[in-house]
């Protein structure tokens, strides 16, 4: 499943359904209509508990090691949370690798993780709470 933020899953609904009522759809619109379909199946567009964990779905404050200032972003798919205008942080991914290492914690809790470049990493979960749009 990948996560959405329900605005998202309200224009891919709405697209789908006008390009379902096209009367000759092109090619292109076949293609389009088969793509919104699987993004559909897939996504997953609920608000999340607010009970500090950290997952999809969660606006996440966090604070990497050796900054002063903290880092505020999405947790979800960036190309999909970009349909939705009242997304006004950064969106990082759940597969990249801050993403995936904090998956799972807790506000409060400090993970170190392996950066691409070989490096490590650590970050303090200072808050994680459901995005509501």
């Amino acid at each position: 499943m990948t996560w959405i933020p329900p605005a998202v899953l309200a224009t891919l609904t709405e697209e789908l359904a006008h390009l379902t009522d096209l009367p000759s759809p092109s090619n292109t619109e076949l293609e389009r209509t088969r793509e919104v379909r699987r993004l559909l199946r897939s996504a997953e567009a609920t608000i999340k508990p607010d009970d500090g964990l950290v997952e999809p779905g969660m606006r996440i404050t966090a604070r990497l090691a050796g900054e002063t200032r903290a880092t505020v972003f999405l947790l979800g798919d960036r190309n999909l949370s970009a349909l939705d205008p009242n997304v006004t942080v950064d969106v990082y991914s759940p597969t990249s690798p801050l993403g995936s290492a904090i998956i799972g914690s807790y506000v409060g809790d400090v993970i170190s993780y392996t950066t691409p470049s070989g490096s490590q990493m650590t970050v303090e979960i200072l808050a994680a709470a459901p995005y509501t749009g």
